[in-house]
């Protein structure tokens, strides 16, 4: 498969020898460094943490994405742009590192339910509140009767407590699309039971 002009030269670069390839190196590294930034600055907000801890977490997953590129670097078929498929690896990585870092912290609830922060989550208007109540015991009990074991352990964690979805998939050592469909599904049965119930209209999201 011929490649990208662009794509062509990294390979050429980085799977040249001395000054070339340490430049092509050096190259590849600030390109992911800043992919790094820029994904790990994203999720901030599911880490409350900032500056150097942030930059380090980083570092971190460029170094770690920059060992896998290198040592893979014969698979790349160029069906995307090497760029491209080189941000595949930091993006990898930068989730692995946000889950392990979301873990280290104790004091973060895993199966604790903490239902008054569910009004504030879906934008319910604090003059509300009072009619909110009587709808928030019929999706309580939805919840724990309706959904399955993992299901319930799924939005507990992530709608209740805020458990970032990447940390999530540490710790039911799964991945991104089953915890996705996992809390689709009980997303629908939720609604279904609203609906039975007459909390929702039929169709209503």
């Amino acid at each position: 498969m011929a490649f990208d002009d662009v794509s062509a030269q990294w390979l050429a670069e980085l799977g040249a020898t001395g000054a070339v390839r340490e430049a092509g190196e050096r190259r590849l590294h600030e390109l992911l460094v800043r992919a790094a930034r820029s994904e790990v600055s994203r999720r901030s907000g599911q880490l409350r943490v900032s500056g150097a801890e942030l930059d380090d977490l980083a570092h971190q997953a460029a170094a770690d994405a920059m060992v896998t590129v290198l040592a893979k670097l014969a698979t790349f078929r160029g069906e995307s742009r090497f760029t491209t498929w080189a941000y595949k690896f930091v993006m990898f990585e930068v989730s692995a590192k946000i889950g392990r870092h979301f873990w280290q912290r104790p004091s973060i609830p895993m199966d604790t339910e903490d239902w008054e922060r569910l009004p504030d989550v879906l934008g319910v208007d604090p003059a509300e509140r009072s009619q909110w109540r009587e709808l928030l015991e019929a999706l309580r009990h939805a919840v724990n009767h309706d959904l399955t074991d993992r299901q319930r352990r799924v939005f507990v964690a992530i709608v209740l407590n805020g458990v970032p979805l990447d940390a999530l998939v540490i710790a039911l050592r799964t991945n991104r699309n089953a915890i996705y469909k996992t809390l689709f599904d009980a997303r629908g049965k939720l609604r279904a039971a609203l609906v039975a119930k007459g909390y929702l209209e039929e169709g209503r999201a």
